[in-house]
């Protein structure tokens, strides 16, 4: 291959209200948000297929990944809809260092979750601890821990 590639530079999800998603995400999770960019034109409509394209987007730095935030000014579109099962859906696992301390603290701070976490039994996994919930949008996350040593 001509190229190399060096990481991962962000994951990009689509949100309803910017401002209402970043002030969820700085309470649940203590991240802060970057600067707010805005685009428009023909580029844009062309490069992410969505024609009368009008958005603004924003990173917050999780680790060493960075989570774009778009939000769509035109066209207005679909609120999400989508299960884990169907083909294309994706979310963000953000790992924790103690499941039962971040499980307790999101509830406090209102995060809803699918369900309690869960322990792998077995497996290379086996001990590794996960719970998934859900943002203002209706987007999966998932918090994730490895087994303590």
């Amino acid at each position: 291959m001509a190229f190399t590639v060096t990481g991962v530079h962000h994951v990009g999800i689509t949100v309803r209200d910017m401002k209402r998603s970043f002030e969820w995400y700085t309470r649940m999770f203590g991240v802060q948000p970057g600067p707010v960019n805005h685009g428009s034109g023909p580029d844009l409509e062309r490069g992410v297929q969505v024609p009368g394209a009008e958005l603004s987007f924003s990173m917050i730095r999780i680790g060493n990944v960075n989570v774009e935030f778009l939000e769509y000014h035109q066209p207005e579109g679909k609120d999400w809809d989508r299960s884990n099962g169907d083909v294309g859906s994706a979310h963000i696992c953000l790992e924790v260092d103690d499941m039962d301390a971040a499980y307790a603290e999101l509830i406090e701070r209102g995060a809803v979750f699918n369900g309690p976490p869960v322990t792998l039994t077995d497996g290379d996994l086996a001990g590794s601890q996960w719970a998934y919930l859900r943002d203002p949008d209706g987007i999966q996350l998932e918090i994730w821990q490895y087994p303590k040593n």
